[in-house]
């Protein structure tokens, strides 16, 4: 959710709420509903800049702007029970302690919800945004990531999970003997600590992550309990999921403490027919202008340059998202797509489609489970509230009647959820499950 969705029209489609990013009854309408439909979690991505596109493109998105993500997921666990509750933070533009703090909060308010979604920031205005005149550079921004992980998991740490005696007849609220003072000093970081939070519910809240570079597929093998990403097809899934978990293998982590969730655009009607209507009409609220400056972002080269109905010419490097540009030149070049073609595309994400029946979208699902493509699926919805009313009420009960998904929760937690371990404490008491 951005907060909303992912494609450029969904605001514009019949019966959605164009004013959804900023209503928050609409967004405690839906968050219920996923957790009526028994969703692990509520997933909400982010930017930290008004989107690097042309005005005649940003005036007609909807992602031009949305909440803040810990002050809406902070509202959400006060109107939620159990679906998880996951932010994204990045690790190039904010402080270590600040990221511990808020999302160590959240999992006590949330009973143990929480999860981050650590992001490096691909988007170069947002540099703009925090004193600096040009982007980080992709493998610096990495290596920042990496100690900004070892820092922050590092303070969830602080305190032993006992630490908070409060005995009243004593006097004695904690127990400092059960506290430790990180006394973090790297290249990137100076963080004494210790944080001024007690332990979270969860030990950690759950990392997720979306790299799928080289260097993403390392750190996320290292560090993420969830690995988000964008795999087309099952073939690929395949590939994806057999590189990161073979990493797990040579790391000495269990295959099963990391799940590997592909984002997954899902558009479902009664036949194929209608499901195939739904997404050609969703696509005709996709501007040209709006259509380009993603296709130009995805790229990270303005290609509106170039003439709309040729193919896409040769793109070149630049320092923003390796793999992100990489997928669109690889659909671009398997479908013989010209520019016009891939600009609505875009506009409508790319990635992962499933468009069909309930009854097709669940069978697609479980061959991406059998044949491990996935663990499970990031789904991404086409509209509010239709698409994410029909994925609840007709896909999710197939899923049921199979048994691939749950019919009631069984934890209290996201790691719960997700069938994650709880990490023990680095600096008290067992080892650490990593």
């Amino acid at each position: 959710m951005r907060p909303v969705s992912l494609h450029t029209g969904a605001w514009r489609f019949p019966g959605a709420y164009p004013d959804a990013n900023f209503n928050f009854a609409h967004l405690k309408r839906f968050a219920q509903t996923l957790e009526r439909g028994r969703f692990d979690a509520f997933f909400m991505a982010d930017h930290l800049a008004v989107l690097n596109m042309p005005v005649n493109a940003l005036k007609r998105s909807q992602t031009v702007s949305s909440f803040e993500p810990f002050t809406m997921l902070s509202a959400l666990a006060a109107v939620t029970e159990r679906i998880g509750l996951v932010g994204t933070a990045s690790t190039t533009f904010d402080e270590p302690y600040h990221v511990a703090r808020r999302f160590a909060s959240l999992d006590h308010i949330s009973g143990g919800r929480a999860g981050w979604n650590l992001v490096t920031t691909s988007n170069p205005d947002a540099a703009l945004n925090f004193g600096l005149d040009e982007h980080v550079e992709h493998g610096e921004r990495y290596r920042r990531g990496r100690e900004f992980y070892d820092v922050v998991t590092g303070l969830w740490d602080s305190w032993a999970d006992d630490a908070f005696v409060r005995d009243v007849e004593s006097g004695l609220y904690v127990d400092p003997e059960k506290m430790h003072v990180l006394g973090h000093k790297g290249e990137h970081f100076s963080v004494r600590g210790p944080l001024n939070v007690p332990r979270p519910v969860q030990g950690w809240p759950v990392v997720v992550q979306a790299g799928s570079s080289e260097a993403g597929r390392q750190v996320a093998a290292e560090t993420a309990d969830a690995v988000f990403t964008a795999q087309s097809t099952l073939e690929a899934g395949k590939r994806f999921y057999a590189d990161v978990k073979g990493r797990l293998d040579t790391l000495g982590r269990p295959r099963e403490h990391l799940v590997i969730l592909p984002a997954t655009f899902v558009v479902v009607g009664d036949s194929l027919d209608e499901a195939r209507e739904k997404r050609a009409l969703l696509d005709t609220f996709v501007h040209y202008d709006s259509g380009i400056a993603s296709l130009s972002i995805a790229l990270g080269h303005d290609v509106s340059r170039f003439d709309p109905d040729g193919p896409l010419p040769e793109i070149p490097e630049t320092n923003d998202s390796k793999s992100a540009r990489q997928r669109v030149i690889d659909w671009a070049q398997a479908e013989k797509l010209t520019i016009r073609q891939l600009a609505q595309r875009i506009g409508g994400v790319s990635g992962l489609e499933m468009v069909g029946t309930p009854t097709m979208i669940a069978d697609q699902m479980e061959q991406w489970l059998v044949e491990e493509g996935s663990d499970g699926f990031i789904v991404v919805f086409p509209y509010l509230p239709a698409g994410l009313d029909d994925f609840v009420d007709k896909v999710v009960p197939e899923l049921q009647r199979r048994g691939i998904f749950r019919r009631e929760y069984e934890g209290a937690t996201l790691r719960e959820h997700l069938g994650l371990p709880r990490p023990g404490n680095r600096f008290f008491g067992a080892e650490r499950l990593r």
